[in-house]
């Protein structure tokens, strides 16, 4: 274990999903149209909608890859032309990537005095029930039922799991809001990307429906995580030619270079149309979606005020700059982002215990090359502490 001279705080933290995450608490008249499972050629295969579904190979998580095993190939430093050999022997699933009590445990032994838990299964999810807005609803809120059974919001100070919010049904996002934070949640996942009707047509992020939302969130302060998933975007992938079912680690190199970005597109929606500067007390923090994005947004970004400064309260970059915080990648460039929104912006996410994580979470520190030793503080604990605050309105 590296050692810090602190305890840090991880802003990307993951659970592996009970098998029941997503049946214990839906009623099972829903179940045909939400999550079941069924035994195919001799496997355990997750229906969704009465379908196969492929967004996470195993999602028993029973075997399950080792903790970073595929820190090289993200690094860039090896190719892998065949993923189950990048993989490596896989492994039986820990108790402390289900247990809340072990996870602690690991904790200290890593190093860590916190962390906000997300998904692996679930970010895959609502993609896959979009179509039926009374299905994904029953789902995540089932889903959150039993995450409050199995891991609660803010475990003895130190497991923050990220409740799930979709905005597909505002009234129904609203009063799940209340119900989370009644149960002490102090961040939600939100999906990046445009939102479903039940007419089946779209909304932005920033429609004025979901005003509610997020006054809800403005007044108690909760985080809005957005973490990297199936953001729906397979429409994009279609138009060149690619396969849009979303597999998690199946690769295309055409697909690696398109230059499609949902996390830019909901934070466009959240700038242009007034969501932060309307609600200044909301904090967005952007996770498993690297920082490559940010430089083409914020040329975007500027850009954009410039030729139509009339349609903003504020300047947007300012905005970005307040309410935004990044988690980027280890191998992204740290100090240019640094030096864009400042330290005090910066998260440190490990993506532990995925393949494509780190192994040891503090290790993120060794890319933090150049920063200063309050600057490292900064980005490996006190920022996502911060973060696990309700802020005052």
């Amino acid at each position: 274990m590296t050692d810090l001279g602190f305890a840090a705080f991880d802003a990307d933290n993951h659970y592996y999903e009970a098998t029941d995450a997503f049946t214990r608490h839906v009623d099972p008249r829903m179940h045909k149209r939400c999550m079941q499972w069924a035994t195919v050629d001799g496997r355990e295969r997750l229906l969704v909608a009465g379908r196969i579904n492929r967004f996470i190979p195993n999602p028993t998580f029973d075997p399950v890859a080792r903790p970073g095993c595929l820190d090289d190939y993200f690094r860039g430093k090896i190719p892998a032309s065949d993923m189950r050999e990048a993989f490596g022997e896989l492994r039986p699933i820990s108790a402390a990537y289900r247990d809340r009590d072990a996870r602690i445990e690991l904790l200290d032994s890593q190093g860590l005095q916190a962390c906000f838990l997300f998904p692996t299964l679930g970010v895959g999810m609502e993609a896959a029930l979009e179509h039926d807005p009374a299905a994904l609803t029953a789902a995540f809120g089932g889903f959150n039922r039993w995450l409050a059974d199995d891991w609660g919001f803010a475990y003895r100070d130190r497991l923050f799991a990220a409740g799930y919010l979709t905005l597909a049904d505002p009234d129904w996002a609203l009063d799940e809001l209340d119900w989370l934070i009644a149960n002490d949640v102090r961040v939600v996942n939100m999906r990046p990307s445009s939102v479903p009707d039940t007419a089946g047509g779209r909304r932005s992020l920033g429609h004025p429906a979901h005003d509610k939302v997020w006054q809800r969130l403005d007044d108690h302060g909760i985080t809005v995580a957005m973490h990297s998933g199936d953001s729906g975007y397979g429409f994009l992938l279609e138009h060149w030619g690619v396969d849009s079912e979303f597999e998690s680690f199946r690769y295309n190199a055409l697909k690696s270079m398109l230059t499609y970005s949902p996390i830019s597109d909901a934070l466009a929606s959240l700038l242009a149309e007034g969501v932060l500067s309307r609600h200044r007390n909301l904090r967005v923090a952007t996770i498993e979606t690297g920082s490559e994005w940010v430089w083409p947004f914020v040329k975007k970004l500027t850009k954009t005020y410039r030729q139509q400064r009339h349609a903003f309260d504020e300047d947007p970059l300012e905005v970005f700059r307040r309410q935004v915080w990044i988690s980027p990648y280890y191998e992204d460039d740290l100090l240019a982002l640094r030096d864009l929104i400042g330290a005090d912006h910066v998260l440190f996410g490990s993506d532990f215990p995925h393949a494509e994580g780190l192994a040891d979470p503090v290790s993120f520190v060794h890319d933090l090359a150049g920063f200063a030793d309050d600057e490292i503080e900064q980005v490996m604990r006190t920022n996502g502490l911060s973060l696990t605050q309700r802020a005052a309105a």
